[in-house]
């Protein structure tokens, strides 16, 4: 078995032994050859490779898209290189891996730049928190703006995507749109739930589930990562712990994670972290918690107890592993407020107009003890700031609380954002202030704990209100959290954002600076990167991030973007075993 195959199929003690005979022997190699000719060379950086292991001066020499040779500084100034990279004073480090992003439709649709995530130094994005625009189905597109697909412009780009095999021609439609970073995605539970049940608020029948299973399986032979479910979101919120459990078993064999955003993150966080859990012991697979955190200021204190869960799930032999990004406040649609029941069969907006329903809905989410994810509740109106508005009658209160709005309006909170959500012909976003500044401190610590920014891929425009996490979220953790406040070493915070990803998704030749792996780099000042984002003004770029490459391409010099779109689909373990039956022996 060769050293590279040995790096792919092991696990994260093995993976540090194996990068660094890798290392040795490039040096080794470096010193004993004769001049070589290399595309680009980057010299007289501080290598931190991914593995976690401690930084060493290095240059990296690259040709076509991958690593050929590590050195050390000085072992490449007699071979030939088409361009040099004087990297003095920064840090080489693999391309960062947002494990949970939602650039779907600036990927499909957009200009595919990514300008927000590439100059944080990240070069691949994950997509699939529950939701997926492929495969779709007639079900589907009867649903389609209750499921984010609004306009009719997004419905026809969609509609190439009907049936089973769907999933795999979006993600190649993707690459073929051009786009500058990498992308890969897990299938979507409620992607599979609409496309067999629409927004139907029961339990499948058997004909119903035996199609949701084909639509997973075809979804896995084509490149998925595993299942990602958001299990507060009709029609997530309505499948049930049998069904995912179900689901899982058909990923189990491919090479599968779940993903979950859990049913609760505020009052009953345990009993959905026990939930996903089960789903993973009972279904034989890993189970990656989707941005981990008490949510609400009553369930701040159930942090230790949340980790505890994963520590005890671990210490038995079970892997479960979570991600988080570093903010205080959550990000989602505004429609999130409103009970589950009230977007069954897609009739959200028709009970938003009847009076009765809304009363309903009004004394719902009034009430503290909901059995729901009241997210409102959790974050209180004071907590919840509107994004996103566009109609001449709304756009004033982007930016400002829900709690302000109503009082501006003179309404119940309740009625304001119904008035809201009925005028906009899209839905509406909201930041949620929900987390605990301590908790996030004590999550980044965390050894299984990795990063993501749980946001599309954005440019700046005049006046535009998003998350910060859009823009800041890695420059934020290298600059606050390492740098100032020495929460963990780079080295472990590069680890988090780079290989510890790769390895847990199956994700070939990504994540390490080692020969034989993709050039995917990201090179930065230490001593200078940081987010300049913030809740008021969220649409800054960071600072700090020098160069990214792409697949060995420059797609970010000196923090400007070059244009260049040499992104690709990364595909998971399902579609490399599926190419490898297909192979001649």
């Amino acid at each position: 078995m060769t050293i590279a195959k040995l790096v792919r199929r092991t696990d994260a003690r093995l993976l540090v032994v194996a990068s660094l005979l890798l290392s040795v022997g490039a040096l080794v190699q470096a010193s004993a050859r004769s001049a070589k000719s290399f595309d680009l060379v980057i010299e007289n950086g501080r290598v931190v490779d991914g593995t976690g292991n401690a930084w060493f001066y290095g240059d990296v020499a690259i040709k076509g898209d991958s690593i050929v040779a590590i050195g050390q500084r000085g072992a490449f100034l007699t071979d030939h290189a088409a361009r040099r990279i004087d990297a003095t004073g920064l840090i080489v480090a693999p391309g960062f891996i947002d494990a949970l992003s939602s650039s779907d439709r600036a990927f499909l649709l957009g200009d595919g730049r990514s300008l927000s995530k590439l100059t944080q130094g990240i070069t691949t994005e994950i997509l699939g928190e529950g939701w997926n625009d492929a495969p779709i189905s007639d079900l589907t597109l009867a649903s389609a703006e209750q499921l984010g697909i609004e306009g009719d412009g997004v419905k026809d780009a969609l509609r190439q995507f009907r049936g089973p095999e769907g999933f795999g021609r979006w993600l190649t439609a993707m690459q073929r749109h051009g786009i500058s970073p990498n992308v890969g995605s897990f299938i979507g539970a409620m992607t599979v739930r609409a496309y067999a049940m629409g927004m139907a608020m029961r339990s499948p029948t058997p004909e119903e589930l035996a199609t949701m299973r084909e639509v997973v399986r075809q979804a896995m032979l084509d490149g998925a990562l595993g299942i990602g479910s958001a299990l507060i979101y009709p029609p997530g919120s309505y499948a049930s712990t049998n069904e995912l459990i179900d689901l899982c078993k058909v990923i189990a064999p491919l090479g599968g994670t779940y993903s979950t955003h859990i049913r609760s993150e505020g009052d009953q966080l345990l009993e959905g972290l026990d939930e996903a859990i089960r789903i993973g012991q009972d279904a034989g697979v890993p189970v990656e918690i989707y941005h981990l955190k008490a949510a609400g200021k009553r369930n701040w204190g159930k942090e230790s107890a949340a980790i505890e869960r994963i520590n005890k799930a671990r210490a038995a032999n079970q892997d479960v592993q979570a991600n988080m990004y570093p903010y205080e406040a959550g990000g989602t649609g505004a429609t999130a407020c409103f009970p589950p029941w009230a977007a069954a069969n897609g009739n959200l907006p028709a009970n938003l107009k009847d009076p009765n329903l809304l009363r309903r809905m009004k004394a719902e989410m009034h009430d503290e003890h909901s059995v729901w994810e009241n997210v409102c509740q959790l974050a209180t109106p004071a907590g919840v700031v509107l994004f996103g508005l566009t109609q001449a009658e709304n756009i004033e209160f982007n930016g400002q609380t829900l709690a302000a709005v109503a009082a501006h309006e003179n309404l119940d909170w309740v009625d304001a954002l119904a008035r809201i959500v009925m005028t906009e012909p899209t839905t509406p976003n909201a930041m949620f202030f929900v987390a605990s500044e301590e908790n996030v401190r004590r999550e980044l610590q965390l050894p299984w704990m990795k990063f993501v920014t749980d946001s599309s891929g954005e440019s700046p425009t005049a006046n535009e209100v998003t998350h910060p996490r859009a823009y800041g979220t890695f420059p934020r953790i290298l600059g606050l959290y390492v740098r100032e406040q020495h929460l963990m070493t780079l080295e472990d915070a590069v680890r988090k954002m780079t290989s510890a990803v790769a390895v847990r998704l199956g994700l070939e030749r990504r994540g390490l600076i080692a020969p034989g792996y993709f050039a995917d780099l990201a090179i930065f000042d230490p001593d200078r990167v940081i987010d300049r984002a913030t809740y008021a003004h969220p649409a800054q770029i960071s600072e700090g991030i020098r160069f990214v490459l792409v697949n060995g391409v420059v797609v970010v010099e000196n923090g400007a973007h070059t244009g260049a779109k040499p992104g690709r689909v990364v595909r998971g373990r399902g579609f490399q075993l599926a190419a490898a039956a297909k192979s001649p022996m």
